[in-house]
C-alpha cells in the first residue's frame, strides 16, 4: 500500500457509509477519510471548498456524484493527486434534456417529497438482481433522509451545470483506476470504456455481479481493485 492518505468523495446524497466495507478494510493499513460534497451549488464550488481541507498530497476515489467532483480536483490540483480511482461516473457535462428534468424534481424535494424523488431516482434496476438490492436500496433511503432536502437541491444544481472534463482525463498523469458494475444503467460500461481510453494508463475494472453502487454490492471485489490500483507505481511522464 501506498504511504499518502486515501480520500474518498461519496455519491449524491450519500455519506461515509457508501464505503463502509473499504473504510474497515483498507483502514488497517491506510489513513482513509471521507470528504463531503453537500456545500455548493457548482462543481467548481464544491472542489474549490474541498482543496483547503484536504491533505497536501492525496489518494482519491470518488463514487458517481463524487468522481465528478474528482475530476474537478484533479483539474484544479494535479500535483496534488497522486492516484484517482473513478467509479460508476460520468466525465460529460449534463445534456439539456437531463438538467432540465431534474427542475420537477427539485421542487418536489422543496415541498417534503424528496424521498419519493430518492426513490424514483434509484430505481432497482441501477442495481444488480439479488438478494441483497433491497438492503442497499434501503441504506440509500437512509443517507437520503439524513443529508435532507437543502444538500438534494445543491447538489442537483452542480449536477445541472457541471463542467466537460474530458481534457482533464486527457490531462491525467497519476496512477488511475475506472470501475463499475456491469448492471450500471445510470452510468453504463460503455461510459466507462470511453473514460478508460482518455485516460493514459488507465485500468478498466467491470464487475460482474453490481451495478451503480459496487462499494455496497459487491464490496470485497471492490475493495481488492482499490488496493491494486493503491500498489501500482506511479506513472513515469
Amino acid at each position: 500500500m501506498v504511504a499518502e492518505p486515501l480520500v474518498l468523495l461519496p455519491g449524491m446524497m450519500c455519506d461515509a457509509r457508501l464505503f463502509g466495507p473499504q473504510i474497515a478494510e483498507l483502514s488497517i493499513d491506510t489513513a482513509v477519510m471521507v470528504a463531503p460534497i453537500t456545500r455548493g451549488e457548482r462543481v467548481e464550488e464544491i472542489a474549490s471548498g474541498l482543496l483547503d481541507e484536504l491533505p497536501q498530497r492525496f489518494a482519491l476515489a470518488g463514487l458517481s456524484m463524487g468522481g465528478i467532483v474528482a475530476m474537478e480536483l484533479l483539474r484544479r490540483a494535479p500535483e496534488r493527486v497522486t492516484r484517482i480511482a473513478l467509479m460508476d461516473t460520468n466525465p460529460l457535462a449534463e445534456t439539456p434534456q437531463v438538467a432540465a428534468g431534474r427542475e420537477p424534481q427539485i421542487v418536489a424535494a422543496r415541498t417534503g417529497r424528496m424521498l419519493d424523488v430518492m426513490r424514483e431516482e434509484m430505481k432497482p434496476n441501477y442495481l444488480a438482481p439479488g438478494p441483497a438490492r433491497v438492503e442497499v436500496l434501503d441504506l440509500v433511503m437512509d443517507m437520503a433522509a439524513a443529508a435532507g432536502p437543502e444538500v438534494f437541491v445543491r447538489q442537483s444544481r452542480a449536477l445541472q451545470r457541471r463542467p466537460d472534463q474530458q481534457t482533464t482525463l486527457r490531462k491525467c498523469k497519476v496512477p488511475a483506476l475506472v470501475l463499475c458494475g456491469a448492471h450500471d444503467a445510470l452510468c453504463p460500461v460503455k461510459r466507462h470504456e470511453f473514460m478508460a481510453e482518455l485516460i493514459p494508463s488507465a485500468v478498466l475494472r467491470v464487475l460482474d455481479n453490481a451495478g451503480h453502487l459496487p462499494t455496497l454490492e459487491h464490496p470485497a471485489q471492490t475493495t481488492q481493485a482499490l488496493r491494486e490500483w493503491m500498489s501500482q507505481p506511479y506513472v513515469v511522464t
